[in-house]
C-alpha cells in the first residue's frame, strides 16, 4: 500500500514571501527600519503610532517566542515620524529552533523594505570598570557557536538572497554608531564601544568562560543579536547594534539571573526610549516615509 506523501515546505525565499503576503493583508506600510527589541526592552512599541500588530503564531512560517520579557509579535507604524516594523521578543537557538528559524524575521523585514536594522540586546559586561544600565554599541562580534558549525548561513544559498559568501568586517555601520553616540551623549546615557560574544546558552556562564572570553578580547557576552546581524548584512542591510548591560559578567561577580536583567530593562526604559526615538527622527528626515 502507498504511503500517503508529506507535504513539503517551501524553499526559505518562498517562505518569505509567504510570510509578506500575510502581514500585507493587515497593512501596506512599508518600513525603513526594522528594530528587534530585546529582554526588557520591548515597551518602546508602546508609543508607536501603530499600523498593525500581528502575534507571531498569525505570521507563516515564524516560530513562537517562549522566553519571559519577550511579547511575541510584529508591530508596524510610525515611531517619531519614521516608518518601522518592530519585534517585541525574539527568538534563540536556546529555544530549540535552527539559526535560520530564529533568523527569519530579519528576512521578512528585509523583504517588507527595511533597509536598516536596529537590534538590540540584554548582555553581560565583562568589564569591571562597566556599570548595570551602560549602553554598548557593538563594533565587532565573536561568533563562537558559528565557528562549531552553527551558522545561519549554513546550507545553499538562494543568491536572490545575498551572497555565498558575505563579508563580516563591517557589519557594523560605523556611521550609524557614531550618530548613537552623540545622540547618547547629548541626553547624558553613557555608552561604550565594544565586542560582544555570542553563545548559544541557555545555562549563564561559568568564571573560567568568563575569563576566556575577557582573554579572546570580548566586551559584552549574550545569546542573541549575532546570527540575525550576518543575516541582516547577508541581505544588504545597515545595522546598529545596541547592548544594554543587565550584569557585569566578570569571573568574581555574583551569579546572574534572567530577572536582573528584566529589572535592568525596566530601570534604563526612559533613557533608551529617549535614545532611539531621536535616533529614528533623524534617519526619518533622510528616509521616504
Amino acid at each position: 500500500m502507498a504511503q500517503p506523501s508529506q507535504p513539503t515546505v517551501p524553499e526559505l525565499y518562498e517562505r518569505i514571501q509567504q510570510a509578506v503576503l500575510a502581514i500585507r493583508q493587515a497593512t501596506d506600510l512599508r518600513p525603513a527600519i526594522g528594530l528587534i527589541l530585546g529582554s526588557g526592552l520591548s515597551a518602546l512599541a508602546d508609543d508607536m503610532a501603530t499600523s498593525a500588530t500581528l502575534p507571531y503564531s498569525t505570521i507563516p512560517f515564524f516560530p513562537h517566542s517562549t522566553v519571559e520579557g519577550h511579547r511575541g509579535e510584529l508591530v508596524l507604524g510610525h515611531l517619531d515620524g519614521c516608518p518601522v516594523v518592530v519585534m517585541r521578543g525574539r527568538f534563540h537557538f536556546y529555544e530549540g529552533y535552527t539559526l535560520e528559524q530564529t533568523t527569519f524575521p530579519v528576512r521578512v523585514m528585509q523583504a517588507l523594505g527595511a533597509h536598516t536594522l536596529i537590534v538590540t540586546n540584554a548582555a553581560g559586561g565583562l568589564r569591571p570598570d562597566w556599570r548595570v544600565g551602560d549602553l554598548m554599541r557593538i563594533v565587532d562580534h565573536i561568533n563562537l557557536p558559528g565557528m562549531a558549525g552553527h551558522h545561519p548561513l549554513r546550507g545553499p544559498n538562494d543568491p536572490r538572497l545575498g551572497p555565498r559568501f558575505p563579508a563580516m568586517t563591517d557589519a557594523y555601520d560605523a556611521e550609524l554608531g557614531a550618530l548613537a553616540h552623540a545622540l547618547a551623549a547629548e541626553i547624558g546615557l553613557r555608552m561604550h564601544d565594544g565586542v560582544y560574544a555570542f553563545l548559544a546558552g541557555p545555562s549563564f556562564e561559568t568564571p573560567a568562560e568568563l575569563r576566556l572570553l575577557q582573554h579572546l578580547g570580548a566586551d559584552a557576552v549574550g545569546m542573541s543579536t549575532v546570527p540575525e546581524v550576518i543575516v541582516a548584512r547577508h541581505g544588504g542591510m545597515r545595522v546598529l547594534g545596541l547592548s544594554m548591560i543587565s550584569n557585569i559578567a566578570t569571573p568574581d561577580a555574583p551569579p546572574a539571573n534572567h530577572e536582573e536583567v528584566l529589572a535592568a530593562g525596566e530601570a534604563i526604559k526612559p533613557q533608551f526610549t529617549a535614545l532611539i526615538k531621536r535616533l529614528l527622527r533623524r534617519l526619518s528626515a533622510t528616509t521616504p516615509g
